[in-house]
């Protein structure tokens, strides 16, 4: 066996009630003028971190949107070169730490990610902008944030329809992963174990939003997820849901639920060894619909119709997934992606 894996550099520190040692982490990264970035509705908790942060902290930028708007991001710059920020620390789900990874890519000035949902964009290289209804993505080292503060109290305000679609969302990372051309035997342990660990403690967190184990548990799958998808190339389902997402502006997390069994239904008969860590992961022997199955029951969207996509947005979707080529296991075709994406417009596997 032959295979390469290098790990980034990450500092992470775990724990309820972490978040009191942010002061911590930005002195030890020497950061002593911190921009706080939220979204509006997670304006309270970014007042909340900055107290926290102290004299580290010289303002808030609490316009964090989905999918990371290039109007966006430059008001967001534009705010830090204001304020004279020699780091950001963004607070929030995917939106906000996309936005602090926009902010890193032409600045260069270092983030410190708090996540407060399952996304594991902290985790991950990948940055994302969307200008004129197209998503554009790429990967640089410049946006990994340099600290991580993992603070499972933070996530059990989180409503159970956004932990669950926020939990499958990671899952789509970790199930990407196993399949990925570059995957190795490391990356797809924690893969597996990222999956086990979501789907079996997303019913848990539905039933008790408070339990703090089930949170804590999740958020430590989510990492896992994250840190799959930091390590490996993306393929179908991601080039489809950034599609989606970007042209559409349909929710981030909503769509990789509804897509996630619709691609692994088409893409797990080519990789038979992924297929076989996802049925132990999950205890199953027809992934796909369980998939499907489990996001239902805990009340998640079921298509991608419920999401507002039209039968004839189909023709749009096609024509960018087919526009330029991507790794993905098997060969995609403007036949399989209209078959797919049909399924998932109208939810045919939950029949």
């Amino acid at each position: 066996m032959t295979f390469t894996f290098e790990a980034l550099p990450m500092r992470v520190v775990f724990g309820t009630g972490s978040l009191s040692q942010l002061a911590q982490e930005a002195e030890r990264l020497g950061l002593k003028r911190l921009l706080v970035l939220s979204t509006p509705e997670q304006r309270a908790l970014a007042e909340q971190a900055a107290i926290l942060l102290g004299d580290a902290c010289v303002g808030l930028f609490t316009g964090a949107r989905m999918h990371v708007p290039v109007e966006v991001a430059e008001a967001a710059r534009q705010a830090a070169r204001e304020a004279g920020a020699d780091g950001c620390l963004a607070i929030g789900g995917g939106s906000t730490i996309g936005l602090g990874k926009a902010i890193a890519l032409t600045t260069g000035l270092p983030v410190i990610g708090v996540p407060t949902t399952y996304a594991g964009s902290e985790m991950t290289t990948v940055w994302g902008l969307t200008e004129d209804g197209r998503k554009r993505t790429g990967r640089d080292r410049a946006v990994l944030p340099r600290s991580v503060v993992y603070d499972p109290g933070l996530t059990i305000g989180l409503p159970v329809d956004m932990s669950v679609t926020s939990g499958f969302n990671a899952v789509a990372h970790a199930v990407e992963a196993l399949y990925a051309p570059d995957a190795s035997p490391i990356v797809s342990l924690m893969a597996e174990e990222g999956v086990r660990s979501l789907v079996a403690t997303l019913p848990v967190i539905a039933a008790d939003p408070g339990d703090m184990g089930a949170r804590s548990d999740a958020l430590r799958g989510a990492w896992l997820c994250g840190a799959c998808l930091g390590a490996t190339t993306m393929s179908l389902h991601h080039k489809l849901c950034h599609i989606l997402g970007g042209t559409f502006d349909l929710p981030h997390a909503a769509v990789h639920t509804v897509v996630l069994p619709y691609v692994a239904a088409f893409n797990l008969p080519a990789a038979p060894a992924a297929e076989q860590a996802l049925r132990r992961a999950l205890a199953t022997d027809d992934v796909p619909k369980h998939l499907a199955r489990v996001s239902a029951e805990l009340g998640a969207p079921r298509s991608l119709a419920e999401l507002g996509l039209d039968e004839a947005d189909l023709d749009e979707v096609i024509s960018q997934a087919l526009a330029q080529p991507y790794a993905n296991p098997r060969p995609v075709t403007a036949q399989a992606l209209r078959s797919l994406l049909t399924d998932a417009l109208k939810a045919s596997m939950c029949d």
